[in-house]
């Protein structure tokens, strides 16, 4: 087994506390000469292993750990041969030098920095400054937090503004269409009615004017019974005429201008005079008492035709009228003497 080379032997005296940098106490000892063999060197596995004390020993173990690292650095660097490392070399600059230094930058009886007439930080500041700074920053800060907020209203203000001016103005126009629309609506009102209103003014003169050139058959007359009227007493079931109810031998007159084309007795009629108008419209003049026209005879409105009478199929005296379009079915006469502007 190859063995350690002895180590150099050195000498510790027992006060020498400046060489191996560390404090030792006088009573300590006696020491004797450590040399490291491999069997002392090598790392216990497994268990903990309690080194006895050499000859009254070491009284603390930092006391043995120093001793054991001069020792190997006395040996000629045996720890360095054992890892195989080369040796790092540790360099510490010179105090001196570094006194140099620091006095270069700062001045040694003042303390003011040299070569530099700008302050590194806010030490030399005054309290009353460094206040007065932050003031002025919070009143910058609170001046534009306040400009902001305004520019933000302004933005608002000026949107509803325009909101309530869109909307002003598209109700305005709706206002505008609508006045225009209710304009056109009212004059179109005012043109039917106008329209309307002369129209009856139209119809109003017309039946003035054939007022004049029509008349009622009788006067001093009570209307009984009319057309439609249901009943046995008439053959068709239903009153075909228009009864003026008067005394035996009241006038009976023209109704309007004509030729007579029938005169004579007709049964359930009686005497019955038949006036055709220029139109084809047949007149029909029942149960007379009297006739005092013949067949072709021109007459004129108003002139006297017959009398009142109960002849043919009566139960008093009066004049049944009919009236049938171009000789065909009879309507009602009530009507017929409406549209010529005559009111029975």
């Amino acid at each position: 087994m190859a063995s350690n080379r002895p180590a150099q032997s050195t000498s510790f005296a027992p006060n020498d506390t400046q060489a191996i940098g560390f404090a030792s106490r006088i009573d300590e000892g006696p020491w004797e000469e450590w040399n490291p063999t491999e069997e002392s060197l090598r790392p216990v596995r497994g268990r903990h292993r309690v080194t006895k004390q050499r000859g009254g020993g070491f009284a603390r173990s930092s006391t043995v750990l120093g001793v054991g690292v001069m020792a190997a650095v006395g040996a000629g660097g045996m720890a360095t041969a054992q890892t195989g490392k080369p040796p790092v070399s540790i360099s510490l600059p010179d105090v001196s030098s570094v006194t140099d230094s620091a006095k270069a930058l700062i001045g040694e009886d003042t303390g003011t920095p040299k070569g530099s007439a700008t302050a590194l930080s806010t030490a030399g500041v005054t309290t009353d400054a460094a206040a007065a700074g932050t003031k002025d920053a919070g009143e910058a800060l609170r001046a534009r937090i306040i400009q902001q907020a305004e520019s933000q209203q302004d933005q608002v203000t000026t949107a509803a503004a325009q909101a309530a001016e869109a909307a002003a103005a598209k109700q305005a126009a709706a206002d505008a269409a609508k006045a225009q629309d209710d304009a056109k609506a009212k004059a179109a009102a005012d043109k039917q009615q106008a329209e309307e209103e002369a129209k009856k003014k139209a119809e109003a003169a017309k039946l003035a004017e054939l007022a004049t050139q029509y008349s009622l058959p009788t006067s001093s007359y009570t209307l009984t019974s009319r057309f439609g009227d249901a009943g046995s007493m008439w053959s068709s079931g239903y009153h075909t005429g228009l009864d003026f109810a008067a005394p035996t031998g009241t006038l009976i007159k023209a109704i309007h201008s004509g030729t007579i084309t029938s005169a004579g007795w007709a049964g359930s009629y009686g005497y019955r005079t038949i006036l055709t108008l220029d139109d084809g419209t047949e007149l029909w003049f029942c149960h007379q008492s009297s006739i005092s026209v013949s067949v072709g005879q021109k007459v004129s409105t108003g002139d006297v035709i017959g009398r009142v009478g109960a002849t043919g199929n009566v139960t008093g005296p009066h004049l049944h009228l009919e009236v049938h379009p171009n000789g065909g079915s009879a309507i009602d006469p009530m009507a017929w003497l409406q549209s010529k502007g005559l009111n029975p």
